[in-house]
Formats: C-alpha cells, structure tokens, sequence
C-alpha cells in the first residue's frame, strides 16, 4: 500500500510525491489540473500539503454529470475554465459524432489551459495499457514549453481510496453509487454498456445528444456531405452510436467519408 517494506528499507509513496513536488516547484507555482474525480482529488491535496504555490483548474466540458459539478462547487479555490464552444454546438461544427477513433471532444473540451505551465495532473499507469507506457514527468509534444507531473502515476487505485479515507476528504457521490470512473456522461472512451447505462442514468443528456445528432444531419445536408442510409435521423445516430458493432454501408467510403471541418 502507501507504505511498504521493501529490500532498501520502508517506501512511503505519500512523502516520495510531496518531495517531488517541493524539489520541482515552478516559480509561478503549479497549474493542478482538476476534474473532480478521486485522482484529482488526491493530486490537490498533495500539492496543498506541499506547501508549494498553486492554482487549481477545471476544464468545463458542458457533458459533466450533475453530480460532479455539485461536488465541484463546494471547492471555491477551484478556477472554472469554460470553453468556447459546448459539446452540442461541436458536434454539429465537426459534423460526426465523437468516437474512440475521432475524440476531437477532448481536443476542445479538456485538453486546453495550461500554456507554458508546469501542470500537476493525476494520470495513474494502472488507468489504461496506453498511460502504463507513458512517464511521470512529460513535455507537451504541441507546447514544449508546458511540461506535466502526474504525481500519482504508480499509485494503485486501492492506494487512492486509501490516502482519500486517511485523509478524511470528501469525494464525489457517484462513487458511492458504483461508478468508477468519472468524466463526460456517454464517453465512447468507456464502451457501449458504459454508455448506455449513463443514459439511464442521464436521461436529459441523451435527449441533448440527439437534438445535437439531428442538427448535425442538417449541417452535414447543407454541405452535401454522405450521410450514411443508417442514420435516418438524430435518433438512428445515437442507435448506431452506442451499437457495439456499428454497420456500415456495402461499397461506401465508410461513414465518416467527406466529414469534419
């Protein structure tokens, strides 16, 4: 766990990521990336016990769960940075629906701010095959100038829960509903059951998205674009969207052929 023996003696992975943060504070101080999830949560509390200076960020996306904003707002130190552009009005903008492949969702909604600063974010290896190849300092490969910390990058998710229990710090309620992770309601990232199930639980949301996928046709109608025969209307995308195996058209370029902007 936090603290564990090993052959060089006793590890203690809470002061190993305040020294790392104290011996690498930026004059400015820290921008901590903040979404309202357990790492985040964690991430901040560490830099507060440092002692470092800081400001503390969250990238509204417009497609958080309500409950997380709640959470959110009971933290006025947080800085809210909205963004120019709703995931409503952007998926009518690029003309398709976000997908794993096409996550130009994050581009606008999340991975924006922080220009030039030395960010401390709570990006774990144990979170994806993709981040377990990543490393725990990082220089942004379109802003050299901003550099990343993900100071709980080895940590385990049972460490996690432990320091937030230790701690005594308050967390979101979803968590005690069973959801594990947090982040937009109907993510593609977290698969058509995920998804699904998020639109039970957010009917408001789903309905949002299909009022978004209707406009979308329209866009996509007005510049002549293909419009695939299995999207019929803003409804028959969002079925096709959380489709496990999504069909495609015989002798078509596929279904995002002519898209985007």
């Amino acid at each position: 766990m936090l603290r564990e023996n090993t052959l060089f003696g006793v590890r203690d992975k809470v002061q190993e990521a305040l020294t790392l943060l104290r011996e690498h504070e930026p004059p400015e101080g820290y921008y901590t990336a903040y979404s309202g999830g357990k790492d985040s949560t964690v991430i901040l509390d560490l830099v507060r016990q440092s002692g470092c200076k800081y400001d503390a960020h969250y990238n509204v996306t417009t497609v958080d769960p309500p409950e997380l904003i709640y959470f959110i707002r009971t933290q006025p130190e947080i800085i809210w940075n909205r963004p120019k552009i709703s995931m409503w009005d952007l998926i009518v903008k690029e003309k398709y629906p976000p997908t794993r492949r096409l996550r130009y969702c994050c581009r606008h909604l999340k991975e924006r701010e922080g220009e030039g600063r030395f960010v401390v974010t709570g990006i774990r290896s144990a979170e994806s095959v993709k981040r377990k190849k990543r490393e725990k300092f990082e220089r942004d490969r379109h802003d050299p100038a901003r550099r990343y910390l993900h100071v709980i990058f080895d940590w385990s998710t049972a460490e996690v829960w432990q320091y937030i229990r230790d701690n005594h710090l308050p967390y979101c309620s979803l968590y005690d509903e069973g959801f594990r992770r947090l982040g937009c309601i109907c993510c593609p990232m977290g698969g058509w059951r995920h998804m699904s199930k998020e639109a039970e639980r957010w009917p408001k949301y789903k309905a949002l998205y299909i009022k978004a996928f209707d406009r979308m046709l329209e866009e996509r109608s007005k510049k002549g674009l293909y419009i695939d025969t299995h999207w019929t209307s803003g409804q028959a995308v969002w079925d096709w969207w959380v489709t496990p195996k999504k069909p495609q058209n015989n002798g078509q370029t596929g279904i995002f052929g002519g898209g985007g902007s």
